[in-house]
């Protein structure tokens, strides 16, 4: 079987400023819901998908914005945007998805959590973790947990990894440590930039185990002095960032692989679609598969 993990936070975001805009019949803005909807009945039409899970951030702040106050939050999402979270979760749910509302942890690590279970199921032959988000990065493993980028049909095992960001998965928090994410908030070190960063954890793997005399390192970085000075001088606050960039895969979820399997819509799916002005919908909805 084939497990497929979605990062809803990310397709909502893709549908909102991808879809067109629409009203639902009491005037609110659906657009996005209505797209997300189109786009997980697309996906459950596909041959391979018998086994789904979709995650959501029910709110944006997590435990990490108590670690690290620079940390990302909802300031800024768009309102019409943000009104449009919790009907998208109950359209989740009334399509029949395993859906995960996440407070105090992160929907990747609801999706980093699964992945790993899946991952150790001798069942199941590959994992397919929904989002193009570097964070995810991090999980794949070989050619059987990868992630998928929808949007660009494109498949990332570990050689795509390590071809794109020209580390190992298991360095990703590393390499985001270091140079930084903005989409996370993480400022990474002073001087620090990708190729640098990279060429070192290709060849140590860890940040922690670059020396701090760069007159020791084993490969060849340019300005080796400056950057040796700034990570010595910044080596905590390194740290930190990689805690931060660290999915959680001790997320407290109570599925298991055979939960997640698709046995069709409930009986909500058609109040919802009545509710948002989107019937037609009902029509594309697949059968489930044996």
């Amino acid at each position: 079987m084939h497990v497929h993990l979605i990062d809803g936070t990310y397709e909502l975001f893709r549908s909102y400023y991808g879809a067109p805009p629409a009203q639902a019949p009491d005037g609110r803005e659906v657009g996005a819901v209505r797209g997300l909807l189109a786009s997980l009945v697309s996906l459950l039409g596909k041959d391979a998908v018998t086994h789904i899970g979709i995650a959501f951030d029910t709110v944006i702040e997590s435990f990490r914005n108590a670690l690290f106050a620079g940390y990302k939050t909802g300031d800024g999402i768009d309102p019409p945007l943000w009104a449009q979270f919790p009907l998208a979760e109950r359209a989740a749910r009334a399509l029949g998805l395993v859906t995960w509302s996440m407070v105090e942890f992160e929907a990747d690590d609801a999706l980093a959590t699964m992945a790993v279970r899946a991952g150790a199921d001798a069942r199941v032959e590959r994992v397919f973790l929904g989002t193009p988000d570097k964070d995810l990065a991090q999980m794949v493993q070989g050619d059987r947990i990868v992630q998928f980028d929808r949007k660009n049909h494109a498949v990332l095992d570990a050689a795509a990894v390590r071809a794109k960001f020209g580390v190992a998965p298991a360095s990703i928090p590393d390499l985001l440590a270091l140079v930084g994410d903005d989409a996370d908030g993480i400022p990474g070190l002073p001087k620090w930039g990708s190729k640098s960063a990279s060429v070192l954890l290709a060849h140590y793997g860890s940040l922690d185990a670059i020396p701090d005399d760069p007159g020791q390192w084993a490969v060849k970085v340019r300005g080796a002095e400056g950057l040796a000075a700034v990570l010595r001088e910044h080596r905590a606050a390194a740290a930190l960032y990689k805690k931060l960039a660290t999915l959680r895969t001790d997320v407290p979820l109570t599925e298991s692989v055979d939960d997640l399997r698709w046995r069709g819509p409930t009986e909500d799916l058609a109040a919802l679609c009545r509710e948002i002005g989107y019937e037609r919908l009902l029509e594309r909805v697949p059968p489930p598969r044996g």
